[in-house]
């Protein structure tokens, strides 16, 4: 990072069950290789699919619940080769909540802040953390093979190989820790009027970028924060 570069903070806000989100990790991952450590990027999750019977099945019962969902995520993903998905999505396997995932991640974050778990990036993740790589695992689960990412015992199975440890991840679940992280995320979200997932939040709430965003999009509000004088608005 350059001397007059500041650190620009992103906080991201994603479902780990929205296909958007899905499809938006490679321009997180571009990011982090454009920009390394000028860009810091805070994960925070919202339950878009917390009760998923209840968003599919029943609002979506008119066009046709899980049918259309299944249709619809394969019509988004026709459109961005780079992800893999299962054919049979949402049809066969209907995780009940994601709000499951979203606690078992804030757990994990919690190690990774204690220092228990390493921030180092790997190129064997595409440049991507152990957390990172286990949000990004836990999406393919889903979407690619059919697995029931609100299971304890598939999470689990994902989080061990990249060096999470059951035995100091169950306590954080048991204890109320992981679940204080997820309140605070879901007053983040009423606090700072998130619409949906994913959403980017720059600039200290200025600047809101929410939905199937472009790459060059999120890079030029990165620039903008980056080159913008300190504490002084942009005339454009």
């Amino acid at each position: 990072m350059e001397q007059n570069e500041q650190q620009v903070k992103i906080d991201y806000y994603s479902d780990v069950l929205c296909v958007w989100a899905y499809v938006a990790q490679i321009r997180l991952d571009e990011l982090r290789h454009h920009f390394g450590e000028v860009i810091d990027i805070n994960y925070h999750f919202m339950p878009v699919f917390g009760a998923s019977q209840q968003r599919i099945a029943e609002r979506m019962r008119e066009k046709g619940g899980f049918e259309f969902m299944n249709q619809h995520i394969l019509k988004v993903c026709a459109d961005f080769p780079h992800v893999e998905i299962n054919p049979k999505v949402w049809l066969t396997v209907q995780p009940s909540s994601s709000a499951q995932a979203h606690l078992f991640i804030k757990a994990l974050q919690l190690l990774v802040e204690r220092g228990v778990v390493s921030t180092d990036r790997s190129s064997d993740y595409f440049g991507r953390n152990a957390l990172e790589e286990f949000t990004w695992r836990t999406r393919v689960a889903f979407f690619r093979d059919e697995e029931n990412i609100a299971d304890w015992q598939v999470l689990y199975r994902l989080a061990e190989p990249l060096g999470f440890d059951r035995e100091q991840i169950t306590p954080l679940l048991d204890n109320g820790d992981a679940m204080a992280e997820l309140c605070i995320d879901k007053e983040l979200c009423e606090q700072n009027k998130i619409e949906g997932s994913p959403t980017f939040i720059l600039n200290e709430g200025r600047q809101k970028l929410y939905g199937n965003v472009g790459y060059k999009i999120l890079e030029s509000n990165v620039h903008e924060v980056i080159h913008r004088p300190y504490n002084q608005a942009s005339w454009c």
